[in-house]
């Protein structure tokens, strides 16, 4: 079937694709945007189905874009061309990589989540802004995290700056929301260590042992970690600040942490 080609910003589909734009749209119709050649072909790597697809001919010109587009007709995507005008209505920012797809938003839980024997996990709880969320994930798929728990979101998973700031690696199956609670009952049943980041902790990051089943424990800048990871088994680390900032951006924060846990994971016996 040929795709459609849309020429009004009035379009139907065109209207209800720019209202996934806004998180209680994205709730109510169980969809999100995906805006970008990278990252529409890491969510069709990762099993994401994809409902529509924009492909603006004009704009999608790269060779990326271009593999984009041909993995797009593999999909049962409903698929439509678009004028740069209208594209510009649907695109969220400034991106003009010229494809665009609505996908369905996938369901994302800790019963879904598969671990190795020692797993190294991380949690971050409460982080406001998308885009230090989607940093989080970037650093942990850089540093082979085994799992990515969002802990009482502030915000929806698929949120466009998420999956931006990720580079797509949000959409992985090791990635999954949960409250607080659901979060430390699931640890504490796997028998995993929790390490607290805490700027008022006395242990550095560096004297923490990390190399059995241990999870990294993040909060939002604004309001840190709530009390309820100050229990008996939670270990607070913090990380040597020189100057006169008492903390890092959480992203920063996290990928010094995932690295040096997995440092100490790669030691060889008695190292």
């Amino acid at each position: 079937m040929q795709p459609q080609h849309i020429t009004s910003r009035q379009n139907v589909r065109v209207k209800e694709a720019a209202k996934l734009r806004l998180a209680r749209q994205r709730e109510r119709q169980g969809r999100f945007l995906i805006d970008g050649a990278r990252e529409i072909l890491r969510a069709i790597d990762a099993g994401v189905e994809i409902l529509e697809s924009f492909v603006c001919e004009s704009l999608a010109v790269d060779d990326e874009s271009r593999r984009a587009v041909a993995r797009l007709t593999e999909t049962h995507a409903v698929q439509a061309t678009v004028t740069a005008e209208v594209f510009e209505k649907l695109c969220f920012g400034e991106r003009g990589g010229g494809v665009l797809v609505v996908a369905k938003t996938p369901p994302r839980g800790l019963n879904q989540l598969r671990l190795p024997a020692a797993p190294l996990i991380a949690v971050i709880e409460g982080v406001e802004k998308p885009g230090n969320v989607g940093a989080v994930l970037r650093s942990a798929d850089g540093a082979g995290v085994d799992a990515v728990v969002i802990a009482d979101p502030r915000t929806d998973l698929f949120n466009p700056n998420t999956i931006r700031a990720s580079l797509g690696t949000v959409f992985g199956a090791n990635v999954c929301t949960a409250t607080t609670e659901e979060t430390l009952a699931w640890l504490r049943e796997l028998g995993v260590g929790a390490f607290a980041a805490r700027p008022d902790a006395e242990l550095l990051y560096t004297e923490a042992d990390y190399r059995g089943r241990a999870a990294i424990i993040l909060g939002s800048e604004a309001e840190g970690l709530s009390p309820q990871w100050q229990g008996a088994n939670v270990t607070g680390v913090r990380l040597p600040m020189r100057g006169i900032a008492d903390s890092l951006n959480v992203s920063a924060t996290a990928a010094v942490l995932f690295y040096e846990a997995q440092r100490q994971r790669h030691l060889a016996p008695g190292q």
